[in-house]
């Protein structure tokens, strides 16, 4: 533990994010987290359910004079993203995240910080531990899988919670109020090829990186490039000039991440290994400048590398090339009803050609479910032509904004009252588990709200340390002033 960290401000809720922090928690695979969170309710004296799925609920009574408040779910989720630069040597399964203080703001060193949403959660415990706040009945609903399908909110069952207020703890921007968000839905392709001996010539490892990546929901508006969609690019621009034969492919990593990174190997006929190289790097610089300020890092390399023998078979790399480059990538469509807010969008996270299949996922994102289900559509009809297989899964509800929330109108005099304005309220293009829980539970009144976070999902991530304190004032208020029972 980073004693550094745990003497920031407010102290109990530092210190119950960096014991956390040292507890590997990736998506699909919290059994240790759960544990964790398990000792930790039962070690309060609390009563402590774990779910079926792994959903961890803990249960605190009202304070002496609060008991006629109405129960509030405070919600989180326990997983996060798994992410490192190239170069940073670091084993998720075994290591605790690494951080430190850098100019007001906790960062982590290579990795993913887990503030998202380990800020929120590590809020949560420090409310049911304390012993000198004053709050009505609280159940603790802490998720597994959210990052990589929302799987413990999809599988949460009716009568496990009775509160009638949720105040889900995963947005990013303090001062904000969040009261709706995007659905979501993934697209998975395959693509069987043959594999064809790769013949003469020099095999060349590119490689796109420096790239800022991010949430590829609530960043996709920022305009930032996608290294698969650039990879693919410099493919089709050299494919039949060069004799290009791919061997393999490995871009992005995570379903709703903007992927940061591509790696391919191919093979060029020998005789055109230095106009390759050229045609490449004059490419390249086209892109820079297109990108020039949205990604000032990008770079792209080739080098020499060992030949596996095998390459894609010329038709279906030609038709992979076509369908990644035909593909829509990006926003889409902007909201009709919240200006400056993206409607539909769609991000290609990941491509991967390796031993006779490649293997292509998009996550589309959209706050109307007709206009998610169309644009998936037109992805899979893309693919389709190319003689791909392609599913749909892990689709998800968006949640509808309700600007007569009555919990909302509380926060917003709150909100005021500390700090002298006005919160922004709006809804986010992201995942939130408030539409799949709003399902389950119809009738809740449903805030979303958290600290500064900048640049989920990247080795980038950062918490601004100012803002966790205000946002800790603001929760006590809160849950202070929550409203009767009706």
């Amino acid at each position: 533990m980073n004693k550094t960290v745990t003497e920031l401000k407010p102290s109990v809720v530092w210190s119950h994010f960096e014991s956390l922090n040292a507890v590997p928690r990736p998506s699909k695979r919290e059994q240790r987290v759960i544990e964790f969170m398990k000792a930790f309710g039962e070690g309060l004296g609390l009563e402590t359910i774990v779910d079926q799925i792994g959903n961890v609920i803990i249960r605190k009574p009202a304070t002496t004079g609060m008991e006629n408040r109405q129960g509030v779910i405070l919600q989180g989720h326990l997983d996060m993203v798994h992410q490192k630069n190239a170069d940073t040597e670091f084993d998720f399964e075994t290591q605790g995240i690494e951080s430190y203080i850098d100019d007001g703001w906790l960062k982590a060193k290579g990795t993913t910080l887990g503030a998202d949403n380990g800020m929120g959660v590590a809020s949560i415990m420090a409310v049911l531990s304390a012993t000198d706040i004053p709050h009505g009945p609280i159940e603790a609903l802490f998720t597994i899988d959210e990052e990589t399908g929302m799987t413990g909110a999809s599988n949460l069952q009716p009568g496990n919670l009775t509160g009638t207020i949720l105040l889900n703890t995963d947005t990013e921007d303090e001062g904000e109020l969040c009261i709706g968000c995007a659905g979501g839905l993934d697209t998975n392709i395959e693509l069987k090829y043959s594999q064809v001996p790769t013949g003469d010539g020099e095999a060349l490892r590119i490689s796109v990186k420096g790239l800022r990546g991010g949430h590829s929901g609530c960043e996709i508006h920022l305009g930032r490039g996608n290294a698969n969609k650039i990879m693919n690019r410099l493919l089709w621009n050299t494919g039949k000039q060069f004799g290009l034969r791919i061997e393999s492919i490995d871009g992005g990593s995570l379903r709703n991440a903007i992927p940061r990174e591509s790696f391919a190997t191919v093979v060029v006929d020998a005789d055109k290994t230095v106009s390759f190289k050229q045609h490449v790097s004059d490419s390249v610089t086209v892109i820079q400048s297109e990108l020039v300020r949205t990604e000032p890092g990008l770079m792209v390399s080739i080098e020499p590398t060992q030949s596996a023998g095998l390459a894609m078979d010329a038709e279906s790399q030609a038709r992979l090339v076509r369908a990644v480059y035909a593909a829509p990538c990006g926003v889409i469509r902007m909201s009709d009803e919240m200006e400056g807010l993206v409607e539909t969008s769609t991000s290609l996270a990941r491509v991967h050609v390796e031993s006779g299949i490649a293997l292509v996922q998009f996550l589309t994102r959209s706050s109307v479910e007709t206009a998610r289900d169309d644009l998936a559509n037109m992805i899979d009809a893309t693919f389709q032509l190319a003689g791909a297989k392609v599913e749909h899964s892990g689709g998800y509800p968006g949640w509808k904004p309700n600007a007569d929330s009555e919990i909302l109108a509380e926060m917003k005099r709150i909100y005021h009252e500390l700090f002298g304005v006005e919160p922004r309220v709006n809804a986010v293009h992201a995942g939130l588990e408030c539409g799949i829980i709003g399902g389950v539970y119809p009738g809740l009144d449903m805030i979303s709200f958290g600290p500064t976070i900048k640049n989920p999902h990247s080795p980038d991530e950062k918490c601004e340390i100012a803002s966790v304190e205000k946002y800790w004032r603001f929760l006590l208020a809160t849950l202070k002033q929550i409203p009767a029972k009706h």
